[in-house]
């Protein structure tokens, strides 16, 4: 097998190893569209999990996010981002040291908007990390789901214009990216809280966030209505009927959606 499919073939396992949500609608992508949206989930994926790292500190986090979100915004090689990792690298996940691995997997024509969008994200993570996540209201909550969910959804409608010349709204797919964040953030309250990691604005309660959550994820209903292109529409239907089952599923007591649940979900949105 060639270089690139040993990596692509890497990448999927990656994929399947670190997301529960996009495994699924990804690998209904069709080629070409699948590679892109591969690349920049574990690109993105790669940068959430130094964010997240449970043995980092915060200014640790900061630097290094900082370093890695200038380093994308120009030609580099592995060496130049190993070097970046290396006080870390025991630690740092494979999803993360292989964060060039995932770039090279991307089609050459859309790379430089997911390195763009990876850049942006990763700076903006670290920003966060030197405030020590202190969300005060739901302006500083609007920002900080933008930085680490919006642009997500900035980045697929680039994808998506590339890809077919489909048009989506930008600032419905921010709302897209946010509503998707703003229900983990719900599902992953008390665990947060374990750690010492508070994401609800000063005063609010679960109905607040999940009134948050209910309202982006209105506005992301809205924004699968202009797409067309089934392979594309699936995409973005499956996390989004996930998001909406979740928040029925910790209205109701429960802490996530079962397993038999799921299935049921992305069968009827696929429409097998």
């Amino acid at each position: 097998m060639s270089e690139q499919t040993n990596l692509h073939n890497d990448a999927i396992e990656m994929l399947k190893e670190t997301s529960r949500t996009f495994f699924i609608p990804i690998s209904l992508l069709t080629p070409g569209l699948r590679e892109a949206v591969t690349s920049a989930y574990l690109c993105m994926r790669a940068i959430d999990e130094i964010e997240d790292h449970p043995a980092l500190e915060s200014m640790n986090k900061s630097d290094l996010l900082e370093n890695v979100g200038s380093l994308l915004r120009k030609p580099f090689n592995d060496n130049e981002l190993l070097d970046i990792y290396q006080p870390y690298f025991s630690i740092l996940p494979e999803v993360t040291i292989r964060l060039n691995d995932w770039i090279k997997v991307c089609p050459q024509m859309i790379k430089e908007k997911i390195l763009e969008a990876t850049s942006i994200m990763a700076k903006g993570m670290a920003k966060w990390a030197r405030k020590n996540w202190d969300i005060k209201d739901e302006n500083d909550l609007d920002e900080y789901t933008f930085y680490v969910a919006g642009l997500v959804g900035v980045m697929l409608t680039d994808i998506w214009k590339w890809y077919d010349g489909t048009e989506t709204d930008k600032e419905l797919a921010i709302a897209f990216g946010r509503g998707l964040q703003s229900v983990n953030i719900l599902r992953n309250h008390k665990e947060d809280a374990c750690r010492g990691v508070n994401f609800f604005p000063v005063g609010w309660e679960f109905e607040d966030m999940l009134s948050y959550a209910r309202k982006n994820l209105a506005l992301a209903d809205e924004y699968v209505k202009d797409i067309k292109t089934d392979t594309i529409l699936h995409f973005c239907k499956i996390p989004l009927a996930l998001a909406h089952g979740t928040l029925d599923a910790l209205t109701s007591g429960k802490e996530k959606m079962s397993r038999s649940d799921v299935t049921e979900l992305v069968s009827r949105v696929v429409g097998k």
